[in-house]
């Protein structure tokens, strides 16, 4: 069986949630039989290591453009990095020569996943979509950020929007996947008679069993003899690191040796660079460590999950929450604010600690909570790992997947031989 993958963007320096979570999907599938091919836009420079063609993937990148006339390059730029609604006219012609496909997994909606569904019709493949951000699960704030226009440039790729139908792509779908129950019932409830299913993300647990202690040290002298706070994410505003820069001066007041570590490429250059200088204005830069991106299974990153006290999620937004699973994997407790996808996966007081985000006195009172009693992040740590292991490792996941895709075959051809 070959699947074709769909994504809005793809660049290994830019890593995040979405790409781990294909990563796991794609070397979980290899593992049963599934060839993955993966489409996706091309970049200025392309990798010297790309984690996809090492999980087993051909991954082919296809011309696309921002079809907004009038923007800054820098903006353009922006929208690449965070999957902004691109347009290929090549990805057509891609598609419709790729040899042996058997379905058209697309995770992205859109313009790119509109193609996908248009040349998945036209093949008579079955076509499905995971919605890794969302769709109707988004806090109101982030869902108008999202729909604001562009600077004042023409987007002349709204006429190519409509041409392709992208507005009506979950009520065509013959799938559709989302990772928690919360946006499962909202989509339910939008396209009434869809198949939707929860498939919730995955991680390759193997990867986490050996220690990696020693190469987070090595690379980043910083985190020696330092009781780490780590949060792991894209930088940009969603993820909301700058929430928890402010949080800092009290934190270190009271743990002096408190070291915050932010994991994760930049895909928001202005909020980064806001980010630097409000670190510098609290005077906090012993105190704030940034790594850059880390691609997925690197032994610094596991390293630093291994070595932290506590991860913290404190995303404004989050579907899933692929980093909760990472650090019960490496057998770390948790703290996150109350998105939909953390509230789906953390038991309160079992297998992690939630927070709001309107009120910091309690995000202070759950990391002096772990701090002060080593005895309960570590029963929360434990309960997360055996929760892990029996029900998000990616090879049971992914069998999942293709029995899925299994179905889905069968009933198209069921329908082509009835017609």
């Amino acid at each position: 069986m070959k699947v074709a993958h769909l994504l809005r963007k793809y660049n290994p320096a830019e890593w995040g949630g979405t790409e781990t979570a294909l990563y796991g999907l794609c070397d979980g599938l290899r593992q049963s039989g599934v060839s993955s091919v993966v489409y996706c836009p091309g970049i200025p420079v392309g990798p010297k290591v790309d984690p996809l063609a090492e999980a087993g993937c051909v991954v082919k990148r296809f011309h696309a453009c921002v079809p907004i006339w009038g923007i800054s390059p820098e903006k353009k730029r922006q929208m690449v990095a965070v999957g902004g609604n691109l347009m290929s006219f090549e990805l057509i012609r891609a598609l419709w020569r790729e040899p042996g496909l058997a379905v058209i997994h697309s995770h992205a909606l859109g313009r790119i996943g509109a193609i996908g569904r248009m040349v998945a019709r036209r093949r008579g493949l079955p076509v499905l979509f995971t919605t890794h951000g969302g769709v109707y699960d988004l806090p109101d704030p982030l869902k108008q950020s999202l729909n604001a226009p562009a600077d004042l440039g023409w987007d002349w790729g709204k006429l190519c929007g409509l041409l392709l139908r992208s507005r009506q792509l979950l009520s065509d779908a013959d799938a559709i996947i989302t990772c928690n129950e919360r946006e499962a019932s909202l989509i339910r409830e939008h396209h009434p008679g869809k198949q939707v299913v929860v498939q919730p993300h995955g991680v390759p647990v193997k990867l986490y069993q050996h220690d990696h202690r020693a190469a987070a040290r090595a690379a980043f002298s910083q985190v020696q003899g330092r009781n780490l706070l780590l949060a792991v994410g894209r930088i940009d505003a969603v993820k909301n690191q700058s929430w928890l820069v402010e949080q800092m001066p009290g934190l270190t007041r009271r743990h002096p040796n408190l070291l915050l570590v932010l994991a994760g490429a930049t895909t928001d250059q202005s909020y980064a660079d806001s980010l630097v200088r409000r670190i510098g204005l609290l005077g906090l830069e012993q105190s704030v460590l940034l790594t850059g991106g880390l691609p997925p299974g690197d032994p610094r990153l596991i390293g630093l999950m291994q070595e932290a006290r506590v991860v913290v999620l404190p995303s404004v937004s989050e579907t899933f929450g692929l980093v909760i699973l990472e650090a019960w994997a490496a057998g770390t407790a948790v703290i996150s604010t109350r998105t939909s996808g953390a509230r789906s996966l953390i038991e309160h007081g079992k297998t992690g600690l939630l927070f709001d985000l309107a009120r910091p006195e309690e995000f202070h009172a759950r990391v002096n909570e772990l701090w002060s009693d080593p005895e309960t992040a570590g029963r929360l740590a434990a309960q997360g790992h055996q929760r892990v292991i029996a029900d998000f490792d990616t090879r049971v996941l992914a069998d999942r997947m293709k029995r899925l895709y299994d179905n889905l075959i069968e009933k198209k051809h069921a329908l082509r031989n009835s017609a």
